[in-house]
């Protein structure tokens, strides 16, 4: 049977290192980014939950996995660096600062995203999440860069394909900036596939780099292995990071097939984050990692990497951690669909990767006058930035936000609803529908829906069925399977008890020739989407969704 534990990995001693001199890029890199982070697990009681993984340092040989012998032998010398020492070692290298402890600590974070990897891989628990500090996506083969030392999901890949076998990797980096040392280490590798969405703004964000952009799709046997999802704007919402999970990285992910999920787990994109300056909520980060532990038979590794805000950085990682806990992630709130620049990245991300995943093999074919995101208006932003008195100084506007709901797991996972002669499956709870229905829902099913029938197994059945969904409405159970004699019935029977309350909306999935009931109406309480063989002339609604099998496969087929 597979673990359902998740793993929490964290050590004090990794924040035991400082930027000791003034530099104002690399100020908001603070030892309390991780204290924050998991005094919120504490206090949510979170930390309880999860079994605790020590940690270990990274020996040479991990980490000579993605780096070079000469660099580590460099940053081996640092913790007996004089500050001046230090000062002139961190000057040859981009946006870091070296300390003391920072190679313990550096050695630390690589390990303890190893220690995890055991950990999911050999069947100790289902999943984790790594607290780590330094962070590592933007150290190279033979620079630190970025706040980055040593590039701990790198390492951890590379772990994982030698150690336990894992033929394919799937890495995903939703950290603002670029992991550009995580596509350099893999853009020719065709076992790993890295997708990174970032901050690019036409190449004018940090680190500024052309291969950024979109049409970097990897090298060599690696074409078609890295994704790179540029926002050209700031003020990305919940419905743009979603909108890139359904449309590009999801059907690649499902394609290409993982034994292993890596998060570079950067939370400078949520809102908030002086870095990022972006609107998407901490909740999002629960739907993000529910969407990917669906992959990989839910092994999946979250890895600390950004994150400056020090109140929506804990709540991103409580959100995240409580979703691998397996709780129902929170309802989605003010999903108003992308905006233009999100589709824009979109569609040139769709198009570029489309000869090399067949799920984006129909995928629009841009012309080169619209395909590029480098270019577009770039003379008009730079006019609108500039004042009589030369550049504009930038303000950033301050975020508000309401705390992410609270998320309080029901008592009972899954419920059924099975005949007597039907066995209950493991880890199910049966619903005794005979001895928690309510005799009113009873009375009210006798007369609206079984006036024609004397079956009380039909009323049994169909009344457990109301009493199951008003329990799942109060949260006492998470979701529920009911075997029933007929189903159009049953959808009937649910549906009308559930459009009563004035909040509700009801997605109805058929799959199947099974003959619907007219329960869609125009007024948007009740969605339905039907899979059938059979072609329907016309869409008698927006609400009323078929899709024709038969149709969809002509379509692949040419």
């Amino acid at each position: 049977m597979m673990k359902t534990d998740t793993a929490l990995i964290y050590d004090e001693e990794m924040t035991k290192y400082k930027l000791l001199w003034i530099d104002p890029a690399c100020k908001i890199e603070v030892p309390e980014r991780l204290t924050v982070s998991h005094e919120a697990l504490v206090k949510n009681g979170l930390a309880d939950r999860c079994v605790s993984v020590p940690v270990r340092e990274a020996t040479d040989a991990d980490i000579l996995l993605v780096h070079s012998e000469e660099y580590l032998e460099a940053v081996k010398k640092t913790p007996n660096m004089t500050l001046e020492d230090l000062k002139e070692f961190t000057m040859q290298y981009g946006d870091v600062y070296f300390h003391p402890n920072i190679y313990h600590c550096a050695k630390l974070a690589a390990g303890a995203s190893l220690q995890l990897v055991d950990s999911v891989m050999t069947g100790k628990v289902r999943n984790g999440m790594a607290l780590v500090r330094p962070p590592g996506h933007h150290s190279m083969r033979s620079a630190a860069n970025g706040f980055c030392v040593f590039n701990n999901v790198a390492i951890a890949a590379r772990y994982a394909k030698q150690k336990h076998g894992a033929e394919r990797v799937l890495i995903v980096d939703w950290d603002i900036h670029h992991g550009q040392g995580v596509q350099y280490c893999f853009e020719d590798d065709p076992s790993v596939l890295y997708f990174s969405w970032h901050r690019y703004e036409h190449q004018k964000f940090w680190p500024q780099l052309r291969e950024s952009d979109y049409d970097s799709v990897g090298k060599e046997k690696g074409a078609g292995f890295n994704i790179n999802v540029p926002w050209n704007k700031v003020g990305m919402k919940n419905s743009d990071y979603l909108s890139i999970f359904f449309h590009v990285l999801l059907p690649v992910a499902y394609e290409f097939c993982p034994d292993l999920v890596l998060v570079c787990a950067g939370f400078d994109s949520a809102i908030g984050d002086p870095e990022g300056e972006m609107c998407a909520t901490p909740d999002i980060f629960a739907h993000l990692t529910h969407l990917l532990m669906k992959l990989a038979g839910g092994k999946l590794c979250a890895v600390l990497e950004g994150g400056y805000n020090l109140t929506s950085l804990p709540q991103s990682v409580c959100q995240t951690v409580q979703t691998l806990l397996g709780d129902p992630a929170p309802r989605p709130t003010n999903l108003d669909g992308p905006c233009e620049s999100a589709l824009e990245s979109l569609h040139c991300v769709r198009s570029a990767h489309r000869r090399y995943w067949s799920c984006l093999r129909h995928a629009a074919v841009l012309p080169s006058s619209e395909i590029s995101t480098k270019r577009i208006k770039l003379a008009e932003k730079e006019d609108e930035e500039k004042t009589e008195n030369g550049e504009e100084e930038k303000q950033v506007e301050e975020k508000v936000w309401p705390e992410p709901p609270k998320r309080t797991p029901p008592q009972i996972h899954t419920a059924v609803v099975l005949p007597d002669d039907v066995t209950c499956p493991d880890r199910c709870k049966r619903f005794r529908s005979d001895e928690e229905s309510n005799p009113e829902t009873v009375n009210k099913l006798r007369e609206n829906l079984l006036k024609s029938t004397d079956d009380s197994s039909d009323l049994t059945v169909l009344s457990g069925l109301i009493t199951l969904a008003q329990k799942m409405e109060q949260n006492e159970i998470c979701n529920g399977l009911a075997l029933v004699r007929d189903v159009s019935m049953a959808m009937m029977c649910l549906i009308q008890h559930a459009v009563t309350s004035p909040s509700s909306r009801v997605l109805v999935v058929c799959v199947g020739e099974t003959v619907v009931p007219s329960l869609v109406t125009d007024d948007g309480k009740t969605l339905l989407v039907q899979f059938t063989s059979k072609s329907k002339e016309e869409q008698t609604s927006k609400y009323n969704v078929t899709v024709c099998l038969k149709k969809v496969l002509c379509v692949l087929k040419k």
